[in-house]
């Protein structure tokens, strides 16, 4: 599904990733740790596209494709969809609006209440995307989005950030739902999700983790095993075992 090889990604005059290998297989999950500044979110930009986020070394492949230097909307067009950490304000459009137009793309016209409902955004669809959105909102808002989207790739930043003990339960309902694993698809969804607390891992069953430190992959494995490790010891263990 996603094959990175040696990818180098500078945001203005910053070296953040400097050699960045994953490879992600149709109908895997992964966990993506690390300390703050290592340069998890700005993997995620990368694979999304985003402006501001330069590729000045190796490549992205997606589906076997080569999408380095592809824009952001060519990108999801693909199949590629992100939730943000912070979820970005639109004035103007109502939640509504913009989950119809997604529906409209997938040629389906019913589902938009009903998903609404599941991830307990109905009381948000007649506001303006993201305005006076608390933290919990936000990431029910964003995974509300990428369920009416159903991406064959998604990444998710953070989904426990910010949110009580019942939003992040809710969340990992709507994480599990967003990768649910359905044998009679001849497509199978991945994902990528970055997580600091582990919480979400109590929801989602993740195939394989990976402790992003000074802007490379340092270690893959059991996802459970390295957040264990990491709580019990902290990441400079991660540092030694790099060294």
């Amino acid at each position: 599904m996603l094959y990175i090889e040696q990818l180098k990604v500078a945001v203005g005059d910053a070296l953040i990733l400097d050699g960045v290998n994953l490879e992600i297989q149709e109908g895997e999950v992964h966990v993506l740790l690390g300390p703050n500044g290592a340069g998890k979110t700005t993997l995620l930009m990368a694979i999304m596209g985003m402006p501001g986020y330069r590729i000045v070394g190796g490549q992205i492949f997606f589906q076997g494709k080569d999408i380095t230097n592809l824009d952001v909307e060519e990108r999801a067009r693909m199949g590629i969809g992100m939730a943000f950490q912070k979820m970005p304000t639109i004035s103007g459009i109502t939640l509504r609006t913009l989950g119809r137009l997604v529906l409209e793309k997938r040629g389906l016209t019913d589902a938009l209440e009903e998903t609404a409902s599941r991830v307990n955004c109905l009381h948000l669809l007649d506001r303006e995307v993201g305005k006076g959105f608390s933290g919990g909102e936000m990431k029910r808002a964003e995974l509300f989005q990428l369920l009416l989207q159903r991406p064959l790739f998604s990444m998710v930043d953070e989904p426990e950030s910010g949110v009580d003990l019942d939003s992040i339960a809710l969340v990992g309902r709507a994480l599990r739902e967003l990768f649910e694993r359905d044998h009679v698809r001849t497509k199978k969804r991945s994902g990528l999700i970055i997580t600091h607390t582990g919480y979400i891992l109590e929801y989602l069953n993740a195939d394989r983790g990976h402790v992003l430190m000074n802007g490379r992959i340092v270690c893959s494995g059991n996802p459970r095993d390295l957040f264990a490790d990491i709580r019990e010891r902290g990441y400079q263990e991660c540092a030694r075992c790099e060294r």
